[in-house]
């Protein structure tokens, strides 16, 4: 029981899940202030409500994280991959990596995410299977790059083609972070 307090169990009220839940909640609550002095954002209930339940999901598995590992290394891999996952996401329902969101070419990067929930569950949540699994999703990204890259996509649209592999490489990079420090907890 002590030391599941002492990694932050179920009966410990730590200062990080205030300000994660509270971040999330006034990151939920801007759009609706936002909507009361300008009319370039407007969002609707279902916006609303993805936004709350992206917030949930992310937040929380990250909870079942730190109720199941007392390892920073572990807890940060997880963090990295929970944030990757929600940006490509959030950003590829905002406004699409790939040229604009009902581009159809992003879908793929669903499919990284896809493979990176298949690789852990594959790897049983254990650090060396998904460090495994995180650097799969960062090779795939990279794939992704170089598919875009040949086949031109998104070149005429902005942020133009170098801005696109910019994009994709920044979120290779994320899992490749989170790779690294399922490496790390592995070893540790």
């Amino acid at each position: 029981m002590a030391s599941n307090a002492s990694e932050g169990g179920s009966g410990r009220l730590v200062p990080w899940r205030f300000l994660g839940w509270g971040a999330a909640a006034i990151l939920i609550l801007t759009p609706l202030v936002a909507m009361q002095f300008t009319s370039e954002v407007n969002w609707t209930l279902s916006d609303f409500i993805f936004a709350g339940a992206m917030f949930g999901i992310v937040g929380g598995l990250f909870e079942l994280t730190v109720r199941a590992s007392g390892n920073s290394w572990y807890r940060g891999g997880v963090a990295l991959a929970l944030l990757t996952s929600f940006l490509l996401v959030w950003i590829n329902g905002a406004v699409g990596v790939i040229g604009d969101e009902g581009n159809p070419a992003n879908l793929m990067f669903y499919v990284v995410i896809l493979m990176a929930i298949a690789g852990a569950i594959a790897a049983r949540f254990e650090a060396p299977g998904m460090a495994r699994a995180m650097t799969v999703a960062a090779v795939a990204e990279i794939a992704i790059a170089a598919v875009a890259l040949a086949a031109g996509l998104g070149a005429n649209e902005p942020p133009g083609m170098a801005g696109v592999v910019i994009i994709i490489c920044f979120f290779a990079v994320l899992w490749f972070l989170s790779a690294f420090c399922f490496r790390k907890a592995a070893a540790g």
